[in-house]
């Protein structure tokens, strides 16, 4: 049998992840090597022609467990604001916190 493949919720975005997958989401607070379980769990596929289950809107007694594996800041953004014949000009940068996870398991 394949993996198993899941989609998740985190930080107002979804994933799609299976086992052993490293992503970047929405900063979480937990220190790096922690264990994190994912609730909100919106679909679990057995691999390629497995069972599917589909949530309403999540999968009853579904998870995913994950290791974070650091914690970091992304490249800066710039945003430049300008307005010709008005002498506006203004400029300002961003860092996004993130969170790296390692998927380690997938129970549903």
């Amino acid at each position: 049998m394949d993996t198993q493949m899941a989609v998740i919720k985190t930080g107002g975005k979804q994933y799609l992840v299976k086992e052993g997958t490293v992503l970047r989401v929405e900063r979480l607070d937990a220190q790096e090597g922690a264990q994190v379980s994912f609730g909100e769990v919106l679909l679990v596929a057995a691999g390629e022609g497995g069972e599917v289950k589909v949530g309403m809107p999540y999968v009853a007694n579904a998870a995913v467990e994950a290791t974070v594996a650091k914690q970091g800041r992304a490249k800066k953004v710039t945003i430049i604001k300008f307005k010709p014949k008005t002498r506006y000009y203004k400029k300002q940068g961003h860092r996004q916190q993130f969170t790296e996870l390692k998927i380690t398991k997938i129970r549903g």
